[in-house]
């Protein structure tokens, strides 16, 4: 019965943090009849068109009982209601359909949290899609949680951080050469650069900016955030700096990285021929210091296991062996 309702409509149906992302790609991936069904770009264009009416921290200002005090699951279905699939199955054995005709109406105070339809907070999805040379794979960022637009289509100069040591040493160093219109890049936090892809809070503005009345930069990383992280940050960034093949392993600072938001665009702007170059100095590199990409083959026990079959950010960061195509799959 569970697999049953799992279908394509009830996942299109559910959004939610970058966390909520990754798992519903990873829960899909074990359904054989789901896998490869919905991707990270179908969630895109669906965002496209499904506003944001939900005015809850870390976009808005409220929290999740002055939602349901508005109204709940119940009133923000009823106004999304003409955008559902309102034959998909629940658990309750009534469509969703159904489910919302018998629902009752809830009492809406005066000021609301979950705002109509028509008056949208945001036009399109909190999470948008990124494309370019530094997002081959997957980019995801939270549009909506940038409280200075002015960071939506942005260029400037990286400054790049290892890993979460490197910038937990650096950040606030006062001779740090960051400015306001900086990009901050932290590498090696992915699922196979940070075994088990843990949330990084360290993602912050350095203090020197700060001190000068700077509130938020531009952040990358291919790691992951918590869903209550506010500000211009892109994650999940595909594929992970430790991969030898990756970009945004090769990205140095003082390079210049361009962002926009509404032509869904992240770019490295290197020649072509350059990133060629590092990534093969790089790969040679990595090669040479026995990198845990470079070496998992040969890897024993539960961390060798989970270095092989992990996957990237874009499938959920889940072990190949449990997805639809694994080794039962025939």
């Amino acid at each position: 019965m569970a697999h049953e309702l799992h279908d394509e409509h009830a996942n299109e149906a559910v959004d939610g943090t970058y966390g909520a992302k990754s798992e519903k790609r990873l829960l899909r991936s074990h359904l054989p009849k789901l896998a490869g069904t919905i991707t990270i770009h179908t969630i895109d264009e669906i965002g496209r068109k499904t506003p944001l009416l939900v005015d809850l921290k870390p976009s808005g200002n409220n929290y999740m009982t002055d939602s349901h005090n508005s109204g709940g699951i119940v009133g923000l279905l009823l106004e999304l209601k003409h955008l559902l699939c309102l034959d998909a199955m629940t658990v309750t054995g009534e469509t969703l359909g159904q489910e919302l005709a018998n629902a009752a109406l809830p009492i809406i105070p005066r000021e609301r949290v979950i705002q109509p339809f028509s008056e949208p907070l945001c036009p399109a999805s909190s999470l948008v899609v990124l494309r370019g040379n530094l997002a081959l794979a997957m980019r995801v960022m939270k549009a909506s949680a940038s409280k200075y637009k002015h960071l939506l289509q942005h260029t400037g100069r990286a400054v790049v951080f290892a890993n979460s040591s490197d910038m937990a040493e650096r950040k606030d160093d006062p001779n740090l050469e960051v400015t306001k219109d900086s990009v901050l890049v932290l590498q090696n936090i992915g699922p196979v650069g940070n075994p088990g892809m843990r949330e990084s809070v360290m993602i912050t503005s350095p203090r020197k900016p700060g001190y000068r009345g700077v509130l938020s930069m531009l952040r990358l990383s291919d790691g992951r955030t918590s869903g209550t992280a506010g500000g211009t940050i892109v994650i999940h960034i595909v594929p992970e700096a430790a991969d030898p093949s990756s970009i945004l392993g090769i990205v140095q600072t003082g390079n210049t990285i361009t962002f926009d938001v509404e032509k869904r665009l992240l770019r490295l702007n290197v020649s072509d021929e350059e990133i060629s170059r590092r990534q093969e100095e790089r790969a040679k590199t990595l090669q040479e210091k026995d990198a845990p990409w470079v070496t998992r083959d040969d890897m024993r026990g539960y961390r060798g296991l989970y270095m092989r079959e992990v996957k990237q950010a874009q499938f959920g960061a889940d072990f190949k062996f449990l997805t639809a195509e694994g080794p039962c799959a025939k």
